[in-house]
């Protein structure tokens, strides 16, 4: 049956809440699991939805996967099919699109129907296709269905059309195999990406310019299995720290990745936020009194994520005076703002990409509906700065990707509770 969350808000945030590994890295990396017949282990995985999809879709596939502990998993994909037989593994999760890669360098070939995700507004997957034909893949497409085949990936140089993390994964994973050397340019150079090339360096590969937006890859003709420790996810551990600012009360933050933050702390302290980095892991947060934002801008990293645009929106409506939030990358990701607006808060939207938040205002509890992971998240944040009761419906988009969120915000305090809804 579905569930719901209800808020009751208003009260501080204190105690210490812990960040679990990254949901954005693990599917990757799960997905290049598939490039070797060799068993994998992978460590501190998150216990979230797209993950367990994931897992899905490689034993849907063929691989063999064993839990070894709570966190802990071993795959060994010996024989693979080249496509998903349940479609509704794939129409479910956006970055079912990452076997592509690891299916065209180990097989030869792939099909996948049209992947699913968050109402975040278009994303095509023209960006991954138009690097693949680079690479010599041929690719027939009828309705939602993609068939690509190639005779042996053979390298090159991809100038990617944008950005693209999941194109980057991608092209990374294609290339894995491939003995010549392959260039990426406008290449994402996320903490994510970077620990897919750990992992794929521990496999065999060899990748230069991870972290930058050049990466050279020079495969090897076959893989090894590996052992790897997914990273601590910097977007979960941003919402926290951008919560605690939001809510007030005193939020220790552990297992913070400070090192990929290092452009949202400084946004966060310039605007009055009593953030203390204790160290490379740990982050401390402070009640504020009289922060004041002017704008914020959602930029590929290290700017600041699209993931924490809306964080940022809920902590603007709490701050002195007018502020812009643009977020040039999805025209949807600004769908929480009339959630918000259901709750007093003061917002213009502008266009599909820009609002102005005046504060700061009184939010009051209200019946909400979220629409996408991260402003899932981020109607909580509101939900808990509110007065009275907060209820948000379609709350499995922020099971998707942040693990029993309400268990662990109560550890803190927040009086958050998941419920049977009746309709």
């Amino acid at each position: 049956m579905p569930e719901k969350f209800v808020i009751n808000g208003g009260n501080p945030l204190k105690g210490e809440i812990e960040v679990r590994g990254s949901k954005n890295a693990a599917t990757p990396i799960l997905a290049a699991t598939l490039l070797t017949d060799q068993p994998c282990i992978i460590d501190n995985i998150p216990l979230v939805e797209d993950v367990f999809r994931m897992i899905e879709i490689l034993e849907d596939l063929g691989a063999d996967v064993e839990w070894l502990d709570k966190r802990k998993i071993r795959v060994q994909a010996k024989k693979i099919a080249s496509n998903i037989k349940n479609k509704s593994l794939v129409t479910k999760m956006r970055s079912s699109v990452l076997i592509i890669g690891p299916l065209l360098a180990r097989l030869g070939m792939a099909e996948i129907n049209k992947p699913g995700g968050c109402i975040i507004g278009v994303r095509p997957i023209d960006v991954h296709l138009n690097a693949f034909r680079d690479l010599g893949v041929i690719i027939d497409h009828t309705n939602d269905f993609y068939s690509l085949k190639t005779d042996g990936i053979k390298g090159g140089h991809i100038v990617l059309d944008e950005f693209s993390v999941t194109a980057t994964e991608n092209v990374m994973m294609a290339a894995a195999l491939c003995s010549n050397k392959t260039i990426i340019d406008l290449a994402a150079c996320e903490p994510h990406v970077q620990d897919l090339a750990v992992f794929l360096k521990k496999m065999g590969v060899r990748i230069k310019g991870e972290g930058t937006h050049t990466i050279e890859i020079i495969g090897n003709k076959e893989l090894k299995g590996a052992r790897h420790k997914i990273q601590y996810d910097y977007i979960e551990a941003g919402t926290y720290i951008l919560m605690a600012s939001t809510v007030g009360g005193c939020v220790t933050v552990k297992n913070t990745p400070v090192g990929s933050l290092q452009l949202v702390l400084k946004n966060l302290k310039s605007f009055g936020a009593n953030v203390e980095i204790i160290d490379n892991e740990t982050v401390l947060v402070k009640e504020s009194s009289n922060m004041r934002m002017d704008s914020i801008q959602a930029l590929p990293y290290p700017g600041i994520p699209t993931d924490l645009q809306s964080m940022f929106g809920v902590l603007a409506t709490q701050t002195i005076n007018a502020t812009l939030i643009h977020d040039p990358l999805y025209e949807g990701r600004l769908k929480y703002l009339e959630e918000l607006n259901k709750m007093g808060a003061k917002i213009i939207v502008c266009d599909p990409h820009r609002a102005i938040i005046s504060g700061p205002t009184q939010l009051y509890g209200a019946d909400l509906r979220t629409f996408d992971l991260r402003g899932g998240a981020a109607l909580i944040s509101a939900g808990l700065t509110a007065k009275g009761t907060t209820t948000i419906y379609n709350m499995e988009q922020i099971d998707r990707g942040y693990e029993k969120i309400e268990e662990r915000l109560q550890g803190i305090g927040a009086q958050i509770k998941r419920i049977i809804s009746e309709s």
